[in-house]
C-alpha cells in the first residue's frame, strides 16, 4: 500500500495511541480523519497538522456517526486504512466482590459495547467503503487495524469485563479477515502491553515506577509512537493479514 495515496480513519484519534497514529500516518502522506468525541482536542490536533487532516465528532456505537466519518475520509482520498484506537474506562470489579455482591452487569455491557461492538461497527462500515476502491496489483483495497490488549490473554483480577471485550477483538480478527478476502481488505489487530498515555493522568516518571519495572525488555512502558509505527508497517506490508501482534516488551500479566 502506498499510504500517500489513501485516506485513513482513526477512532480515538484525539489522544493516546490514536493521536500518535494520526501523526504517523499524516507524516507518511495520508489524508486522515480524526474520529473522536473530544471536540476540543480533536479540532486542535487537526488545526495543528493542517493539510488533509480533519476532525469528525464520532461515537463509534452510532452508525450515522461512523458513516459520516467514513464519508469524510473518502471525500479526501480512497479510504485505505481504518484504525480502531478508541478507549475509555469504567473501573474494575471482581465477579463477586469482597462484600459478596455480584459484579455490575451494566459495567460489563459498557466494556463490551465500547471495545467490541464499537470496533465491529467501525470495521464493517469501513470495509464496505474499502470494497468500492479500485484494487491494487495484488487485489488489495485496504486494511483495518483493531486494538486488542494482552489482557485478552492474561486478564488480571478485576478485569473480566475489559478482558472479555478485548478477547472478542482477538477472536474477531481471523474470521473477519477470511470474510473480506473476496474484496481484498485485510484485518489485523495489535495487542499492546502497558503503554503510557494520557489515560494514566500522572507524570511518566511516576507511571514508570509503578508499571514500567514489570516489563522484561525494554524495561519500560511502551510509547504511543511505537504503536503508531506498527500500524504503519501493517499498512505497508501487504502480507500481514488475520493476525494479532503482541506489542509488549515480553510482558506477561500476573494475576494482580
Amino acid at each position: 500500500m502506498d499510504i500517500s495515496r489513501v485516506s485513513a480513519l482513526v477512532t480515538g484519534g484525539a489522544g493516546g495511541l490514536g493521536e500518535a497514529t494520526v501523526r504517523r500516518l499524516t507524516a507518511a502522506g495520508a489524508a486522515v480523519i480524526i474520529a473522536d468525541l473530544d471536540d476540543g482536542r480533536g479540532k486542535a490536533l487537526a488545526d495543528e497538522l493542517g493539510g488533509r487532516v480533519e476532525y469528525v465528532h464520532t461515537d463509534v456505537l452510532d452508525e450515522g456517526d461512523v458513516n459520516g466519518a467514513v464519508a469524510a475520509a473518502t471525500a479526501l482520498a480512497p479510504l485505505g486504512i481504518a484504525v480502531s484506537a478508541h478507549g475509555g474506562g469504567e473501573g474494575a470489579s471482581r465477579v463477586v466482590g469482597r462484600d459478596g455482591s455480584p459484579a455490575s452487569f451494566e459495567q460489563f455491557q459498557w466494556y463490551v459495547n465500547l471495545f467490541l461492538n464499537g470496533t465491529f461497527n467501525v470495521l464493517r462500515l469501513s470495509a464496505a467503503a474499502m470494497a468500492r476502491n479500485e484494487a491494487g496489483p495484488d487485489g488489495g483495497r485496504g486494511v483495518i487495524v483493531n486494538t486488542a490488549s494482552i489482557a485478552a490473554f492474561e486478564g488480571q483480577v478485576g478485569q473480566t469485563a475489559y478482558s472479555a471485550a478485548k478477547g472478542g477483538v482477538v477472536g474477531l480478527t481471523l474470521p473477519a479477515a477470511r470474510d473480506l478476502t473476496k474484496v481484498g481488505v485485510r484485518v489485523m489487530a495489535i495487542a499492546p502491553g502497558t503503554f503510557f498515555t494520557p489515560a494514566f493522568r500522572m507524570e511518566r516518571e511516576e507511571a514508570e515506577q509503578r508499571w514500567g519495572a514489570a516489563v522484561p525488555f525494554p524495561n519500560r512502558m511502551g510509547s504511543p509512537a511505537e504503536y503508531a509505527a506498527l500500524v504503519q508497517h501493517i499498512a505497508e506490508n501487504d502480507y500481514l493479514n488475520g493476525e494479532v501482534i503482541r506489542l509488549d516488551g515480553a510482558l506477561r500479566f500476573q494475576p494482580k
